[in-house]
């Protein structure tokens, strides 16, 4: 609790206290002051307990960006290891039939250079 919300929900009471005492004696001044007393500290009281929510996300920001740094990291290394495990399924599978991949090589290159250049006439 800061000093914000702690004076606005005093301030809330007094003005609560103030339109009491002003209806039990009939006064409409104080009622008024009670009213605006009871306004004024809610809204002082509301900004208090706002300011500390954002000093609460502030403070656990370091934590939460941590967090989602190690889940990152991870996320990488599964990625990384899959991708290992695939590169090392093509450089078998080149090993087992390399006329195969060469022949795949070449058409796709084909492919590649009539896209690029289109068909002469």
């Amino acid at each position: 609790m800061n000093k914000d919300e702690f004076q606005g929900g005093a301030r809330y009471i007094g003005g609560k206290v103030e339109k009491a005492v002003g209806d039990t004696v009939n006064s409409r001044d104080w009622q008024v002051d009670g009213v605006v007393d009871q306004v004024a500290g809610g809204a002082q009281n509301l900004y208090g307990r706002a300011k500390s929510a954002i000093d609460d996300a502030i403070d656990g920001a370091p934590e939460l960006a941590d967090k989602l740094g190690s889940e990152a990291r991870e996320a990488t290394d599964r990625e990384a290891a899959a991708a290992r495990r695939g590169a090392a399924s093509a450089q078998t599978s080149a090993q087992d039939a390399p006329m195969l991949w060469a022949l795949g090589a070449a058409a796709i290159g084909y492919g590649i250079a009539w896209f690029v250049h289109g068909r002469r006439d």
